[in-house]
C-alpha cells in the first residue's frame, strides 16, 4: 500500500523544487511555515523566501506588490486566514489586478480536527470562487498536489489552491497529465456519477466500491478544479446517469455542491445529493470523528446515491 502522504506536506516538497527550477519564484508565508510546509522553500531559497509574522493581510498585499514587480507570488497560511482575514486583501489588491499570487492555504476543513470551530475552514471555496479572476483547486493527493502547484505557477492570474492537515491515500501515479479546469474519470458507472473534491474522492472511490456490490454503477469524477468549473464533465454525467452525489469536506452552499448544481440546473436538470457541511460550524475532535459527526463518511456517500438513484427513478 502507498504511503498516506497529506497535501500540504506535498506542497512543501512542489514548491522548493518549483524555486530551483524558476527563479522568478518567491514565497511568503505568515508565521506558520513549519505547518504550511513552505519552510522547505526558506530552507533552498532563502533570498526569496519572506515571513511575514503573524500579518495576513500584510502578506497578501506584499505578495500583491511582487507580483505587480513580476514576480511568481506564492503566499501560504490556513485557509481560514487565508479566505477570511485577508479577504480584502485577496478581492482588490489581488484579483481585481489579476496579479499573480497563488494563494496555497492548507489546514483546510473539519480534518485539522481538535483546532475547533475557529480554524475549520468550512467555506473558503466559496468564499475564493465568488471573486472574479480566482482559479480555485481542491487536490486530491500527493502526486495531484505537485502537479497543480506547476500547474498554478504556469498560470497567468490568481489562484487559490485548498490544502489539507490529514494525511491521503494515493489516488493517481506519476506521469499523467494535470490541467486546470479538467476532471478526471477514475471510474465509468452508469446510473450515479459522483462528483468529489479533495480528501473526499478517495472515500467516493470506496462508495462506488459499495455501491457496485448493491448492483448500482457508478461514476467517479475527481474534480480538482472548482473554478473553473469541468461543465461539459458535470453535464455529461447529469446526461448519461441522470443522477449526481457530489461530495466535499466544505459547506454544501457555495463550494463543489453548489457549482455542480448552478451547472446541472441551467444545462441538464437532474437530480444532485450534496454531502457536505450543512450549513454548520465545525467542532474538535479527532479528524475521523468529526467527519463522521457531519455526515463526510463512505456510508453517508452510500447512502447518498441510493437516494439520487430512487430520485431520478421516481
Amino acid at each position: 500500500m502507498a504511503k498516506m502522504i497529506a497535501t500540504r506536506e506535498a506542497y512543501g516538497r512542489a514548491l522548493a523544487s518549483l524555486g530551483d527550477a524558476n527563479p522568478n519564484v518567491v514565497a511568503l508565508d505568515a508565521d506558520l511555515s513549519a505547518s504550511t510546509k513552505t519552510v522547505e522553500f526558506a530552507k533552498r531559497h532563502p533570498e526569496r523566501f519572506i515571513q511575514m509574522g503573524i500579518a495576513e493581510q500584510d502578506m497578501i498585499g506584499t505578495a500583491a506588490g511582487l507580483a505587480a514587480s513580476g514576480k511568481i507570488a506564492f503566499a501560504s497560511t490556513f485557509a481560514v486566514f487565508a479566505s477570511g482575514r485577508a479577504f480584502d486583501q485577496v478581492r482588490n489588491a489581488v484579483c481585481y489586478s489579476r496579479l499573480n499570487v497563488k494563494i496555497c492555504a492548507t489546514h483546510a476543513g473539519l480534518t485539522v480536527g481538535e483546532d475547533g470551530a475557529s480554524h475549520q475552514s468550512v467555506e473558503d471555496m466559496a468564499l475564493m470562487r465568488a471573486i472574479p479572476n480566482m482559479t480555485v483547486i481542491v487536490p486530491s493527493d500527493a502526486v495531484q498536489t505537485a502537479w497543480a502547484v506547476n500547474a498554478a505557477a504556469a498560470l497567468d492570474g490568481p489562484v487559490y489552491m485548498r490544502l489539507g492537515r490529514a494525511p491521503v491515500p494515493a489516488i493517481y501515479e506519476e506521469g499523467r497529465k494535470f490541467a486546470i479546469g479538467k476532471a478526471e474519470t477514475l471510474r465509468a458507472g452508469e446510473d450515479v456519477a459522483i462528483v468529489a473534491c479533495g480528501i473526499m474522492v478517495s472515500r467516493a472511490m470506496a462508495a462506488a466500491e459499495a455501491l457496485a456490490e448493491e448492483g448500482v454503477s457508478a461514476r467517479v469524477l475527481d474534480m480538482p478544479t472548482i473554478k473553473p468549473l469541468d461543465r461539459d464533465a458535470v453535464l455529461c454525467a447529469a446526461a448519461e446517469t441522470g443522477a449526481i452525489v457530489t461530495a466535499e469536506e466544505h459547506s454544501i452552499i457555495g463550494g463543489l455542491g453548489g457549482a455542480v448544481c448552478e451547472a446541472v440546473c441551467e444545462s441538464c436538470p437532474a437530480p444532485v445529493v450534496r454531502v457536505g457541511v450543512r450549513d454548520q460550524f465545525g467542532k474538535s475532535g479527532k479528524p475521523d470523528e468529526v467527519l463522521a459527526a457531519y455526515g463526510l463518511t463512505v456510508a453517508d456517500i452510500v447512502s447518498a446515491g441510493r437516494r439520487a438513484v430512487s430520485m431520478k427513478n421516481a
